[in-house]
């Protein structure tokens, strides 16, 4: 079981938590210390004074009348008396202890018990383990008193609020440690949250940088960070959109002169070549703008979306309708950036078309979103090549053909775009011969 925390604001509660129960710990132990001396010393007292005016009033009183009237003295918890012909210490008896004495003060001369006529003619003292003593006074005409003493223990914690006042106590501060640990480490989620949020959206809003001296220069030298990597995508993104502008006009040229080259095989040739460089540059000047990052995420239904990419892929294969399936919900709502995702999901769609001579789209609802399942019944990747294949402009087809081997990135764009969802994909081999493309897609209901 585990029991340290994994989050910081866990492991700071925690910590406070362990530091407030030692320190409650050693408080109490300081009071119930000083609560159990205060309480010997009142029994102590209380059983001194009222032994000594029980000794009083029997001592005024004739013989044959004692016991009748002891009865009636109320006597503190722990002193019993008795009027008794003999004493009741006995040779026998251990001696008082050291500490017993002191705190009865039996090791120094007896205390004062008025006239002559009030003292007693002897007195004998005996132990009585571990911590009382048996006392023995005997009246001037013989009788004896007998004082029992067995102080009862003390009892600090005996108290009718203690146990409420403590559990309110407690209460009060645990809420506070939660609500403090929890507005301190807020700041810390949001960074978090900040990271995450960037990783999906550049343009998404700068973090405030107020709060404590720490909180505030990591906020500051996070959206340092973020700036500068915004500046680095669109230097980048600038320097691909004029290379591509640059290489337009010279294939422009080469494809005016193809077109009067009188040798139609090298002509037909040429022109190929040419549109397969301008698809390429399309293709990369696409995934370094990564258009989809701009469109807004709004709520649509993702059942309507598989099928719309199906239907596309039919109309531009007709002779394929029969082995492009469609097996899931109606509907099945979703957040995220439509037109993103369908290209996302097109371009998965349309490799297994291509590799696989067939595509059946799957969508399953599960707890943390959407499952969507792409296969095809194709020759499939080797196992060291799955993940190689989410590489910019890698081709696991050796053909340079566009028809066959397209320009490599479309599994990149496919995954970018999924990834910036917060979702993901993956390739595996199927057992029944044939690939999956398995999309995972959080927030769908």
């Amino acid at each position: 079981m585990r029991i340290w925390p994994g989050s910081l604001a866990g492991r700071t509660a925690l910590l406070l938590l362990i530091g407030l129960i030692l320190v409650q710990a050693a408080g109490l132990t300081i009071h119930a210390l000083d609560r159990v001396e205060l309480q010997t010393f009142i029994q102590t007292r209380e059983i001194a004074g009222r032994g000594f005016m029980l000794w009083r009033n029997l001592a005024v009183l004739p013989s044959e009348r004692r016991n009748a009237v002891l009865p009636d003295i109320e006597l503190p918890a722990g002193l019993t008396a008795s009027y008794d012909l003999q004493p009741a210490v006995h040779a026998d008896m251990p001696p008082v202890t050291p500490e017993v004495a002191r705190r009865f003060r039996l090791d120094g001369p007896p205390p004062p018990f008025g006239a002559a006529r009030f003292r007693p003619r002897e007195i004998l003292v005996g132990g009585i383990p571990p911590a009382g003593f048996a006392m023995s006074m005997r009246f001037a005409d013989g009788g004896w008193l007998n004082l029992r003493v067995e102080p009862p223990p003390p009892r600090p914690w005996h108290s009718e609020n203690f146990l409420w006042a403590f559990i309110a106590m407690s209460c009060c501060a645990v809420a506070l440690i939660l609500w403090g640990v929890r507005r301190m480490i807020r700041p810390v989620a949001e960074l978090a949250a900040a990271a995450d949020t960037l990783g999906r959206n550049f343009n998404a809003p700068p973090l405030p940088e107020g709060g404590p001296t720490e909180t505030a220069t990591a906020a500051r030298a996070f959206n340092t960070m973020a700036s500068r990597i915004r500046r680095f995508v669109d230097d980048r993104t600038q320097m691909l959109a004029a290379i591509g502008h640059d290489l337009r006009t010279p294939i422009t040229r080469l494809r005016l002169r193809a077109e009067f080259m009188e040798d139609d095989e090298q002509r037909r040739k040429m022109l190929n070549d040419l549109g397969e460089m301008e698809a390429m540059i399309d293709a990369t000047l696409a995934f370094a703008r990564d258009d989809a990052a701009t469109e807004p995420s709004v709520a649509f239904d993702l059942a309507a979306l598989c099928q719309t990419v199906l239907d596309e892929a039919v109309d531009a294969a007709p002779d394929r309708a029969d082995v492009i399936v469609y097996n899931g919900p109606d509907r099945l709502r979703a957040q995220g950036r439509p037109a993103a995702l369908k290209r996302a999901l097109a371009n998965l769609v349309s490799n297994a078309l291509a590799y696989g001579g067939n595509a059946r789209l799957r969508l399953e609802h599960e707890p943390h979103g959407a499952c969507i399942r792409v296969e095809d019944s194709g020759p499939g990747i080797p196992q060291a090549e799955l993940e190689q294949a989410f590489q910019p402009f890698r081709r696991l087809e050796g053909s340079r053909n566009r028809e066959t081997g397209g320009t490599g990135l479309g599994l990149t764009i496919a995954r970018n775009i999924l990834r910036g969802h917060g979702g993901d994909v993956v390739l595996s081999n199927r057992e029944e011969g044939g690939l999956q493309a398995l999309v995972t897609l959080p927030g769908a209901t």
